[in-house]
């Protein structure tokens, strides 16, 4: 079926025309893994030994996580979507080499989909082991560990983060319902399409960013640490964050997802709305402003049906089909894909999601099929090797 652009409220929203002039913005990728044992398939803590052989190839493409059962892979930043699947598939494909040394498989999932068979261990940091004291309850048993996709766009200054980051919540649900790939939670159906949403948002901060200037940004964070609230500015894990360290957006509300396909269209979709809205606050458009708790509600529906069944415009409340949102924001993010060359591109993937299926409803199929996580996990793992 051939994807139906529609528009309503939420696409409506601060829309001030076609841009005339819609810039390519840079984007770059961040992925988190789970390393299981080739043999039982649950978390294993061997990622300092697999970082260390894929290390003397990709340097600091490939890094540690909170957990030693975790792998996380960076991207360079680039304006081309071909160059972003070929560094992400060959990242991959040299890490996945590296597990298989240490007898592990690589797991795109958000959560683990079999449970540890041990406690996890959390990475030999200074500061992950100050983030593990300091918040002892949002650890529990160490038998959870959660795996996202987050999308970096470039941007020239702080101001202009803090401005595309108020002008993308409403699309942040959205962006979320696409990439939800954790059902399965430690051995049990969660009934999420992303249970991951939920693990994760035990910790401080995790949540839609609120609005605020470059200012107000610098105040708030100034309290979150001074507070406690936070260990340092890099805990600060909203939806969408300035980065501290790169000049940037970041986008968090994704699971991490085994096929690559999705991957690119999420970073592409995000590169082309943040350019639309860039484009348009130049030309003096005003950010739309949904109620905080209207969002939080569009989030959870996202986290709990992914594209199947209703979510929820963030702006005046109403259901709406999910594949409904997902058309809205293919049309608000058109002049930006344009620019970009990625119309073409977009449509397709689209149409293949919508074939195959998210991330969550394929490993739900493939329980249904052979009736064991063990072949879940297989089938994330096949689909890895793929990219």
């Amino acid at each position: 079926m051939a994807l139906t652009v529609s528009r309503a409220t939420v696409s409506d929203t601060g829309r001030a025309g076609v841009p005339g002039r819609v810039p390519v913005l840079t984007m770059g990728v961040e992925e988190e893994f789970l390393l299981v044992d080739r043999a039982s398939r649950a978390p294993v803590g061997r990622g300092p030994r697999v970082i260390a052989a894929a290390g003397r190839t990709l340097g600091p493409l490939v890094q540690p996580e909170f957990f030693t059962a975790q792998v996380e892979i960076c991207t360079s930043p680039t304006t081309d979507a071909a160059a972003l699947r070929s560094e992400l598939s060959g990242i991959r494909a040299e890490v996945i080499r590296a597990a298989a040394t240490e007898q592990c498989l690589l797991l795109a999932a958000g959560t683990p989909v079999v449970p540890p068979e041990h406690p996890l261990t959390v990475t030999p940091d200074e500061r992950y082991r100050q983030m593990a004291s300091r918040y002892p309850s949002i650890l529990g048993d160490y038998d959870q560990a959660v795996c996202g996709c987050h999308v970096h766009i470039g941007v020239d200054s702080r101001a202009e983060a803090l401005d595309l980051a108020n002008r993308m919540r409403p699309w942040l649900p959205v962006l979320q319902a696409l990439a939800g790939n954790s059902p399965f939670d430690r051995g049990r159906d969660s009934g999420y399409a992303s249970w991951r949403a939920v693990e994760h948002a035990r910790w401080p901060t995790v949540g839609p960013a609120p609005v605020l200037d470059e200012a107000a940004y610098e105040r708030c964070a100034e309290e979150l640490v001074r507070s406690g609230t936070v260990l340092d500015r890099r805990m600060i894990y909203w939806y969408a964050r300035p980065s501290e360290h790169v000049p940037t957006l970041e986008i968090r509300v994704a699971d991490v997802n085994a096929r690559i396909g999705t991957v690119v269209l999420l970073a592409v979709l995000v590169r082309g709305l943040a350019a639309t809205l860039r484009a348009e606050a130049a030309e003096g458009a005003t950010a739309p402003a949904p109620h905080s708790a209207r969002l939080r509600e569009a989030h959870l529906l996202a986290a709990v049906h992914g594209l199947h069944g209703d979510g929820l415009d963030p702006v005046d409340g109403a259901p709406v089909p999910a594949w409904t949102l997902i058309a809205r924001l293919r049309d608000r993010a058109a002049p930006g894909l344009a620019a970009s060359g990625d119309s073409v591109l977009v449509d397709a993937l689209l149409e293949e999601v919508r074939t195959e299926g998210t991330g969550a409803a394929r490993q739900r199929a493939a329980h249904r099929r052979h009736g064991r996580l063990s072949r879940v996990v297989d089938s994330l793992v096949e689909t890895v090797a793929a990219a």
